[in-house]
């Protein structure tokens, strides 16, 4: 791919995602993606076979981007376990600020809207939940080897917390406030210090 089929693509994917994140992947037709965009439809069609497609690799390139992000935060060798997930969960609550910040909001806005209406999408999703989850479970894991999380079972853990961040986003977006984030921020250092969360 040339860096002007590449370039072209991803503006594509970056109009795309502002549009999805506003408005839902349903409601974006091609017309308004491409008018958005600045680019006629059959240079769609060159980059992504279908809406559908289009939508797998919005996915993909936000899994990515987030990914290295975490990357970043979590191989900090001057930080606990702890706290590079503290610092995780109290950025995903700046970021979301009551309002789905696009940062996180694409996988909330999207799961429910998808699941039912593209198995692929619907896959592309889980399998980029289950990668975070699984970044998540190895820094639980530092922290265990560190001394500053008190759990028995670090992929558990993870798979708890992501789940319980995932529904405080939900409802944080339903009622336009970030009680529900903080009160998540609360139980996430309770269930990492191995108190009584619940």
């Amino acid at each position: 791919m040339n860096t002007e089929t590449h370039s072209t693509r991803q503006h594509i994917l970056d109009v795309g995602y502002q549009l999805i994140v506003e408005k839902g992947f349903s409601n974006v037709g091609l017309a308004q993606l491409l008018s958005h965009a600045g680019v006629p439809k059959g240079s769609f069609y060159h980059y992504f076979k279908s809406k559908e497609q289009f939508g797998e690799a919005l996915i993909s390139e936000y899994f990515s981007q987030y990914k290295e992000r975490l990357d970043i935060l979590f191989s900090d060798p001057d930080k606990s376990g702890f706290d590079k997930l503290m610092g995780y969960w109290m950025n995903w609550l700046e970021v979301n600020d009551g309002r789905c910040g696009s940062q996180r909001c694409l996988v909330v806005k999207l799961s429910a809207e998808v699941s039912d209406l593209s198995e692929s999408m619907r896959l592309s999703l889980l399998n980029g939940a289950s990668n975070i989850t699984t970044m998540v479970a190895n820094c639980v894991q530092q922290g265990i080897d560190d001394g500053s999380i008190k759990v028995a079972d670090a992929t558990t853990t993870a798979s708890q917390l992501y789940q319980l961040w995932i529904g405080a986003s939900l409802i944080s977006k339903l009622s336009q406030s970030t009680d529900p984030l903080h009160s998540a921020l609360k139980t996430t250092e309770l269930l990492l210090q191995g108190k009584n969360a619940f």
